[in-house]
């Protein structure tokens, strides 16, 4: 290695300029530096070459330089010039000249920044409130007037419809037809209660035309994914909800309800709990990067301890090694309807499909998990116990 690599000193003799004492002492015919020496009876030393940033290809050999070059390059070279790089020398531009921005040295006397507590994402008062009034509304609404729970469902509906089709126009100009969806979902959970599986079928169908023949009303540029995204929603929102109203029919209909609901929310809280406390490695990150395999263990215990729970006490005639296989079919179901409607609003580009709930977003974000779980609720409860 020649004297102008890097971190190698200067032979003896050498009139590159004086590098500091090597191991045989200072070097000969060179005067020494400090206040008396002379600049001008030495030549011009040349500027180190520009470091980079990181490593070039790494090893010991290049810490090793790093430690050689480590300290002031020259006796009358303030510390302050120093940077704080991985190489531990001096940036410099090729003609020499300091950094314009050099980085800033840490201050020492400055206390270290407290580490940030994990924080949950959400308002949790706002959401644990909202939550509570949603459950009074609709545990009175079971057990007093089943009337008046069917119209809770076909309100929350309608709602849905409402967000749902409003973030289709805003953010990819899908303008789905939302009056002959409205009418029609709402129509379809009182078939479903009044006259069961075949109402809820027909009204489907008829919601499905009815959307097709609106849409004529306007130009037909964009007819087709109009049309097709009012289908959809039609399925997605009100006939999925038309399960609950089915579910209501039975002779023990509200416990059957209270059931479906205990389990999902409780299925949605033990992901949350242990998601948000153990959770390390990611369930589907493409998707919700928040969710964890942790997270969906934990959804599974909560449910299956839920479910057996519930079959026990709260159905008649219900088992509770039902209960378990009911708990984590609603595990599976209302994780996969989670990451359903992730994937809706990550390719629409949003957080929340709405604001109407404080520290939940919008309605349908809270019908995410219980739509494509009410139908698996329905069908194991009839097989279980029969339809009632």
């Amino acid at each position: 290695m020649n004297d102008s690599s890097w971190g190698a000193p200067p032979r003896a003799g050498s009139q590159a300029g004086y590098w500091g004492p090597t191991d045989q002492g200072p070097v000969q015919g060179l005067a020494p530096a400090g206040p008396a020496y002379d600049a001008h009876d030495v030549q011009q030393t040349r500027p180190m070459p520009a470091v980079p940033d990181g490593p070039a290809h790494g090893g010991d050999q290049d810490d090793r330089g790093a430690a050689r070059l480590s300290g002031p390059l020259f006796r009358d070279e303030p510390p302050q010039a120093r940077s704080s790089g991985p190489y531990d020398i001096p940036r410099t531009s090729p003609d020499g000249a300091a950094p314009q921005n050099p980085e800033p040295m840490p201050d020492a006397s400055q206390p270290a920044p407290a580490p940030q507590k994990k924080s949950a994402g959400r308002d949790l008062s706002a959401a644990i409130g909202v939550g509570v009034g949603l459950g009074v509304v609709i545990v009175a609404s079971l057990f007093i007037v089943k009337a008046v729970f069917v119209g809770v469902v076909a309100v929350a509906v309608v709602v849905g419809l409402w967000e749902l089709t409003s973030r289709l126009q805003e953010r990819k100009g899908i303008k789905a037809p939302l009056v002959p969806l409205a009418v029609g979902g709402a129509a379809m959970v009182v078939a479903g209660y009044v006259r069961g599986a075949e109402g809820a079928w027909v009204a489907t169908a008829l919601t499905a035309l009815a959307a097709l023949v609106w849409r004529m009303t306007e130009p037909p540029e964009g007819y087709l994914k109009d049309v097709t995204a009012g289908v959809f929603a039609a399925f997605y929102v009100p006939f999925l909800a038309t399960f609950v109203a089915m579910m209501l029919t039975a002779d023990d209909g509200p416990w059957r309800v209270l059931t479906f609901l205990l389990l999902t929310v409780v299925s949605d809280t033990g992901a949350y709990a242990v998601g948000w406390r153990f959770g390390k490695h990611r369930l589907a990150p493409r998707i919700s990067p928040g969710k964890t395999r942790e997270g969906l263990l934990g959804a599974v215990l909560f449910a299956m301890v839920a479910g057996a729970l519930c079959m026990q006490f709260l159905i008649d005639g219900g088992a509770w090694w039902q209960g378990l296989v009911l708990g984590l079919a609603v595990a599976a179901s209302a994780t996969l309807g989670d990451l359903g409607e992730s994937m809706i609003k990550r390719d629409l580009g949003i957080k929340d499909m709405g604001t109407l709930l404080p520290g939940h977003g919008g309605i349908m974000d809270r019908l995410d998990s219980l739509l494509p779980t009410a139908p698996v609720v329905w069908l194991l409860l009839v097989l279980f116990v029969g339809g009632g």
